[in-house]
């Protein structure tokens, strides 16, 4: 059921948020075994919290799945990573501070590649976890634990996290909408940083209307985030009627590299649109072909320096390797830290050096700004850009595993958004035999409402959102 259903069974007394936890847990121990969403979930304290719910408040007596990399006080927050393996965390994240202001509860710590390095959540040190509509094949990364519990019906709703389509894509993959806010609308204070200039956590949900509800609940100004400014009524006052939006499709996008599949669904969303009065434009971004370069220099220098705090001293995996204190801090990390992780802390720590910061990062800046300020220009003549959410279905477990730039380009379409610091958000539109499709639509700073009513007029027309993994 979705978070307002299930709103509605609690205030009527149908149910009860006890209830709710029990019926979860039933369905984690019976079908979560095959998916491999969930790290850990801690039943005996989500009740203790459930005893105590204010059914009053918006999301009252709702549980809510939690990414492994955002902290709850404590439970574990390993980041799928072996040198988080047995962090327990002192403090929580202001965004569980937020939803238990709003009367949910943070139930499960939900599988993520390794530091949310990665679009398959293959490169998760603990445990792999599959697309619950075809198990031999990937959800989707880095959030992908959250994406395949709420497409498998063991989560109600749940956080994710969000640097380069962390969030938009594994929704794409599991058939669950997924929204990246405007950066600096929702708190990063208590998220675990891969790249703080780009990172953003987000809803993932079978409706729109509950990424709605997620999003109004989560967005705060926080002083411990000194890029958060919070809440706006541009953001999420509603936008009027969706009917009359003006949707662009850049020009291209469509092209080379996407499955023919994937192409017909998102045509068919974008001739909907039109039957529903919508006017369509092309529009042209040509600097988007500079989008996975320009990220993995300026993603992998942020991870560079973001990671260099593991280092076996402070807390996290410490080497037992006799030696000096940088035998021991080199030895910590090589056995802590998976081979995405180090990948990009290399390529990062390369980019950043003496005789190759003007080269690279520098000038992937200057790209950086030249993307956004592209994408500003479009959106000044249409309300929202649309676009396929990824280029393909979800591919099969191991299939990209040997070759990295191939894994990079999943993220081809969802890059932009989080090097502009733009909203997005991906709706199911269609499937691909079995496998569900998505479509991507990104606002301008802070159009959170226009893309929220863009994806509740497709949704209201085709239900995709409750056309979740054969049970």
């Amino acid at each position: 059921m979705t978070i307002t259903t299930l709103r509605r069974q609690l205030l009527a007394g149908e149910t009860t948020p006890a209830a709710i936890l029990g019926k979860l847990a039933g369905e984690i121990s019976a079908r979560d075994g095959q998916t491999g969403a969930y790290l850990s979930h801690n039943l005996e304290s989500a009740l203790a919290e459930a005893a105590n719910a204010d059914l009053s408040l918006p999301l009252g007596g709702i549980p809510i799945a939690i990414k492994d990399n955002i902290n709850v006080l404590g439970q574990p927050c390993t980041c799928g990573s072996k040198f988080l393996e047995n962090f327990i965390s002192p403090y929580d994240a202001t965004v569980i501070r937020k939803l238990r202001a709003a009367g949910a509860i943070p139930f499960g710590r939900m599988n993520q590649d390794e530091f949310a390095m990665g679009s398959s959540t293959e490169n998760s040190a603990l445990q792999t976890t599959r697309n619950p509509h075809d198990p031999a094949r990937i959800p989707g990364g880095s959030s992908g634990g959250s994406a395949a519990a709420v497409a498998d019906l063991t989560a109600i709703a749940a956080l994710g996290s969000d640097t380069g389509g962390s969030i938009r894509q594994p929704a794409s993959h599991c058939g669950v909408v997924g929204l990246k806010p405007t950066y600096g609308l929702i708190s990063r204070f208590g998220l675990v940083a891969f790249a703080s200039s780009l990172d953003q956590i987000g809803p993932m949900a079978r409706s729109v209307e509950d990424c709605e509800l997620l999003l109004n609940a989560l967005a705060s100004a926080d002083a411990r985030d000194m890029t958060c400014f919070g809440p706006s009524d541009r953001a999420l006052t509603p936008a009027g009627d969706a009917k009359q939006l003006r949707i662009g499709i850049p020009k291209g996008f469509l092209g080379k590299g996407v499955a023919p599949e994937v192409a017909a669904a998102v045509n068919a969303a974008v001739e909907f649109y039109r039957a529903q009065g919508c006017a369509i434009s092309e529009v042209e971004l040509p600097s988007a072909d500079l989008a996975v370069p320009t990220y993995y220099v300026v993603a992998t220098a942020e991870a560079s320096s973001n990671l260099g705090r593991y280092d076996g001293v402070r807390y996290g995996h410490r080497s037992t390797v006799a030696g000096t204190p940088v035998e021991m801090m080199t030895a910590s990390r090589s056995e802590g830290f998976g081979p995405e992780v180090k990948r990009r802390i290399l390529l990062g720590t390369f980019v950043l050096s003496a005789g190759y910061a003007d080269a690279y990062y520098v000038r992937a800046l200057r790209a950086r700004a030249k993307i956004r300020a592209e994408y500003l220009a479009a959106l000044a003549g249409v309300d929202v850009l649309l676009t396929p959410t990824v280029p393909t279905p979800a591919f099969k477990v191991g299939e990209k595993a040997s070759d990295p730039l191939q894994l990079y380009l999943e993220d081809i379409f969802t890059i932009p958004a989080n090097l502009a610091g733009l909203p997005a958000i991906s709706v199911p539109c269609g499937k691909s035999g079995h496998l569900p499709v998505g479509f991507h639509l990104v606002g301008a700073p802070l159009s959170e409402a226009k893309l929220l009513a863009a994806g509740r007029l497709f949704e209201a027309a085709h239900g995709y959102a409750h056309q979740q993994a054969a049970l």
